[in-house]
This record gives structure tokens, C-alpha cells and sequence, in this order.
């Protein structure tokens, strides 16, 4: 059993539903292009003879389709990461052996950032886009199951949240040395926590719905400190 994880490029941010019915109909041999590189209708047909079919490419397809122009950026991708499989001249699916799934899920969400695309990861349901981010090149986000994003976009951050349950118990996002904040599902809210590094202090609270862990989190991600005024703390 293995751990997928589909990377393409959009020329703006996406929700995670729009993802969701994209790698659906990747995987139904369903076309889409973002952005079209050839605009006839015989390249059409081209396009789409060259994608999969029932969920499986045709024997002797597993690499790049040579009759479309593939976008440079899922290219580059593919050429840097051996065993990416080309579902579309503009998709490229990653296969992760769930042992090595934390490993190398980092490495393929920095290298789609890296190369300008997005990535849909269907087992949680999430999408990584490129923007808007926040004011910490360094901050990871970090989640109970697993994930390390450097460099989280913000959408992902409010998603990622969302998922939190007893299989995914906390998400926290880092500035390592400087300062993190981290959140856990409770029977009647949340618990939200903040701590400076520096100072070596931390500070915790009870918050009662996910909106507001989401509002503060977003608040830490672009540097606005707001949420530390907004609740009662205490010192721990």
C-alpha cells in the first residue's frame, strides 16, 4: 500500500474541493489543463489521447506524453524526482511507501513549491499552494500525523487545522529558536498554546470553537500578535 501525492501547476490558489475533483478526474482519464499549451481541436484530441484511462496509463505511458508540450515547471519536477508518474502532459503523480511517507512527502512538497506548482495530498485532503504565506521563510507547520511543511501557505494552515481529531491530535507552527504556536482538540474546544524561545516562556488557553484557532494561527503566520490580547492566558 502506498501514499500518494499528485503535483500540477494553477495559475492561482485553489480550495482543497477544487483539488479534490481535479485528481478525481485525473484518475478517471477526465482532461484538465490550468493553462493550455495547444488550443485546436486537434490538439485536443492529441491531449487527450495521451491521458490515462480508467485510472491507469496504457502500457508503455508511464513517462512524460511526447505529443504535448508538458508545462516547464511539472517538468522540471518530473526530471528531479526518478519514479513520478505522468498522469497528463501537466500531472505528475508521486507513489511514497507509507513507511517513508513523513520523509518524503517533505521533500516533494518543497520541491513542488520549489518549482512553482501546487501539491493535493488525497489522503488528508489538503492542498499546498504557493501563496498567500506568511512573514517566516523558516516556519514549519507540523501536525499530529506526520506532515512538516516548510513554508505553509496560509489557506493550507486554516485546512490543516480542520483535520485535527484523536488520529491527528495537534497541529503547531514553528519558528525554531524564536517562538511556535500549537493547538490540541478538546471535549469542549480547543487548547491553544504560544511560547517564546527567547524569553522561555509559555503561555496557554482554552479557546471554544476551531475558528478561533484558525484566526490565531493565521494571526501568528503573518506576525500579527492580536490573539495573545484577544484571550485569557495563563503562564505554565
Amino acid at each position: 500500500m502506498s501514499f500518494e501525492l499528485a503535483v500540477w501547476y494553477e495559475p492561482k490558489p485553489i480550495t482543497r474541493e477544487h483539488a479534490e475533483n481535479v485528481f478525481r478526474s485525473l484518475r478517471r482519464g477526465a482532461p484538465h489543463r490550468a493553462e493550455p499549451h495547444l488550443g485546436n481541436q486537434e490538439d485536443a484530441g492529441e491531449r487527450e489521447a495521451a491521458l490515462p484511462h480508467d485510472g491507469e496509463p496504457r502500457p508503455g505511458e508511464q513517462g512524460k506524453p511526447e505529443a504535448l508540450e508538458a508545462h516547464p515547471g511539472v517538468t522540471a519536477f518530473a526530471d528531479r524526482l526518478p519514479g513520478a508518474e505522468w498522469l497528463s502532459p501537466d500531472h505528475v503523480l508521486v507513489g511514497v511507501e507509507l513507511e517513508r511517507a513523513d520523509e518524503v512527502s517533505a521533500e516533494v512538497f518543497a520541491l513542488a513549491a520549489e518549482c512553482g506548482l501546487v501539491c493535493y495530498d488525497p489522503q488528508r485532503g489538503l492542498v499546498h499552494n504557493l501563496s498567500p504565506r506568511g512573514v517566516y521563510p523558516t516556519m514549519e507547520m507540523r501536525t499530529g500525523d506526520g506532515m512538516i511543511v516548510v513554508g505553509p501557505d496560509l489557506r493550507l494552515i486554516s485546512d490543516a487545522l480542520a483535520t485535527m481529531s484523536p488520529q491527528n491530535p495537534f497541529t503547531a507552527l514553528v519558528v525554531f529558536g524564536e517562538h511556535f504556536v500549537q493547538s490540541s482538540p478538546e471535549i469542549s474546544g480547543y487548547e491553544l498554546e504560544y511560547k517564546d524561545s527567547v524569553r522561555n516562556r509559555m503561555f496557554r488557553t482554552h479557546v471554544p470553537d476551531l475558528g478561533a484557532v484558525q484566526e490565531a494561527f493565521t494571526e501568528y503566520a503573518t506576525g500579527e500578535r492580536a490573539f495573545l490580547e484577544r484571550h485569557d492566558w495563563k503562564l505554565v
